[in-house]
């Protein structure tokens, strides 16, 4: 079936449109951008910058996709957007492409639910089955990782890492990393308890959700122990070989290591990380 795209749409004629696309009223497509077949451009929405939109799609008026970084740093480098395929894009969503000094790529993986003003700044990769909540803001250099939820409001500070399967309560202010299937609330934000309903819906096993219970009183509830200490208390338990809580004690390594988090920062100065690409 053959693109469907309303004679008030403004598409430039480099770009790369796929049978079964539908662009609605006065959208605007940019001239380096590719949409996947069965995508849905709704009235107003602008596709800019370079920009890759995966298959069966729905992008709402007003959002803009692709636009330029707001970083004082980023000089109009090449830089792209990458979206998957089956995302659900609201009402005057922001997704800003990538820098060169930060990746070079904001991306976006599939079947998401993106709601209605929500921010997604430069170098954020985001995950699958994501939910970002209205007007929940995303600063630069974010990973959000599978099935996370980011409640509305949230505020999230840039090179955070957001764990698999957590909650974010609505209002919060996330400013370091959040472990995987945790609910984090609060300003500054900080770990409640564990994501014992999400986990449900998502349907792991009892047994794991189990171990999450014995690693999480070790890790919160033992206040003679260090987090280091309560990690290594983890690892000799019966409970460490159970997928989850290994997942939680790699999230721990990682930041402490400086693999993910803010720590990224001293990393990416002065360097150009995403090679050829991203010269003007």
């Amino acid at each position: 079936m053959a693109a469907k795209i309303h004679p008030t749409a403004i598409i430039d004629k480099d770009a790369n449109i796929a049978d079964g696309v539908e662009i609605q009223p006065y959208a605007v497509v940019g001239p380096h951008v590719t949409i996947g077949e069965g995508t849905t451009i709704r009235s107003n929405a602008q596709i800019i910058g370079r920009t890759v939109i995966g298959k069966n799609c729905d992008i709402f008026p007003g959002a803009v996709v692709g636009g330029e970084p707001q970083d004082l740093k980023f000089k109009g480098e090449h830089t792209e957007t990458i979206i998957g395929d089956g995302n659900v894009i609201r009402e005057c969503v922001t997704i800003n492409r990538g820098t060169g000094l930060g990746g070079g790529k904001t991306v976006l993986g599939n079947n998401n639910l993106v709601m209605a003003y929500v921010h997604i700044a430069h170098d954020c990769i985001i995950g699958n089955q994501v939910i970002i909540t209205n007007c929940a803001q995303l600063a630069g250099h974010i990973k959000v990782e599978d099935m996370a939820i980011i409640s509305g409001m949230v505020a999230v500070h840039h090179f955070v890492t957001i764990g698999t399967m957590s909650f974010l309560a609505g209002l919060s202010a996330v400013r370091t990393d959040v472990p995987p299937y945790m609910i984090v609330e609060g300003n500054p934000a900080r770990v409640r308890k564990i994501n014992m309903e999400g986990l449900r819906r998502r349907g792991i096993p009892q047994e794991s959700m189990d171990a999450l219970r014995k690693m999480y009183k070790v890790l919160y509830r033992s206040e003679e122990l260090s987090r280091a200490e309560a990690i290594e208390e983890i690892i000799k338990m019966d409970i460490a070989s159970d997928p989850c809580v290994t997942n939680v004690i790699e999230h721990f390594r990682a930041s402490e290591n400086g693999y993910q988090g803010r720590a990224l920062e001293a990393f990416r100065k002065d360097k150009d990380v995403c090679g050829t690409n991203c010269k003007k």
